[in-house]
């Protein structure tokens, strides 16, 4: 094998596959393998004494699934939900859950070293739910760690809160 193959041959295997999407003005992405579906938006049955980012839950398929707004998650402001809302399902860690977000925009492939790590804000801002930043067609992309964002205290705290129901 040439150098040059050999070389392709690294890259390839160096990239990861995102699924982009858009919350207000910002284009994000995560990790594609966490992506169990993509659904329009249904109505939720609200929880009592929830986070407010957790919209409530929904039955998919004999699946209790929690429904996280990332708008409120990541502060960018409430939206009202339309048939045009999309819900991401995600598996992270053999559970499921819906990230609510504005649209969905394309699946784009990264090389390791496209990826810049997110800058330090210091106490004014929290970055533990960022992976890092890439450039896609001159348009930033901020890179969720959708487990750090999933395994959350307060997801954790709801998780509680649903099992003491159920018992």
């Amino acid at each position: 094998m040439t150098s040059t193959a050999q070389h392709a041959l690294s890259h390839a295997v160096a990239q990861r596959e995102f699924l982009t999407f858009v919350l207000g003005e910002e284009h994000y992405a995560l990790d594609i393998m966490a992506v169990k579906e993509i659904r329009g938006y249904e109505p939720v049955t609200r929880i009592a004494n929830a986070p407010a980012f957790i919209k409530g839950v929904l039955n998919l398929r004999g699946d209790i699934v929690p429904i996280v707004d990332l708008r409120m998650k990541f502060n960018v402001g409430e939206a009202s939900y339309t048939e045009f809302t999309i819900v991401i399902m995600l598996n992270v860690d053999g559970r499921i859950v819906g990230v609510v977000v504005d649209g969905v925009s394309d699946v784009i492939a990264l090389a390791e070293e496209e990826v810049r790590p997110p800058p330090e804000f210091g106490v004014a801002f929290d970055s533990q739910y960022l992976v890092g930043l890439a450039t896609i067609d001159e348009q930033l992309v901020i890179l969720v760690d959708i487990e750090k964002l999933i395994s959350s205290e307060e997801l954790s705290l709801f998780e509680q809160k649903q099992n003491n129901v159920q018992e």
